[in-house]
C-alpha cells in the first residue's frame, strides 16, 4: 500500500479550494446573466479575477506534487489569506458562521499540510545536510 505524503494532502487540499473558486466564478457569472450586477464591466472582471484565483490554486496544487518550492510558498500565501479572510469575516453581523468555519478549517489545514511537505521535503534535500551538490565537493 502506498503512503499517502503531506504534498499529496496539501495538493488536494489546494485542488479542492481552487474547484471551490471555480463555483463561485459560475455563480457570479450566472448572477451576472441574471441582471444582479450594478456595473456590468466590474461584475465581468470580479469573474476574471475569481477565475485568476482558481487558476493559480490547481498550478499550485500540480506544483505541490511536483516538489515545486514555488507552488509550495504560493500555496502558503493563499492559505494565510483564506485564514485572514475567515478571521475578518468575523466582524461581520451576522455571523456567517458556515462561512468562516469551512475557510478556516480549509486554510489551517492546508497550511498545516503545506508547511509538513516543506519539511519533508527539506528533509530529504542533501543540500540542507552538509552534503552539498557534487559539483561543490571539486
Amino acid at each position: 500500500m502506498h503512503r499517502i505524503g503531506p504534498a499529496a494532502i496539501a495538493g488536494a487540499v489546494l485542488a479542492v479550494e481552487g474547484l471551490a473558486i471555480t463555483v463561485i466564478a459560475l455563480v457570479e457569472l450566472f448572477a451576472l446573466g441574471g441582471g444582479d450586477a450594478s456595473s456590468l464591466a466590474s461584475g465581468v472582471a470580479l469573474i476574471v479575477l475569481t477565475l485568476i484565483g482558481a487558476v493559480a490554486l490547481f498550478a499550485f496544487a500540480v506544483g505541490v506534487l511536483r516538489r515545486a518550492s514555488w507552488a509550495r510558498s504560493g500555496g502558503i500565501v493563499f492559505q494565510v489569506l483564506g485564514i485572514a479572510l475567515a478571521l475578518a469575516a468575523l466582524s461581520i453581523q451576522p455571523t456567517p458562521w458556515v462561512f468562516v468555519l469551512i475557510l478556516g478549517a480549509a486554510g489551517i489545514g492546508g497550511l498545516i499540510s503545506l508547511i509538513a511537505a516543506v519539511r519533508h521535503d527539506g528533509a530529504a534535500d542533501p543540500r540542507l545536510h552538509g552534503r552539498g551538490a557534487p559539483e561543490d565537493e571539486a
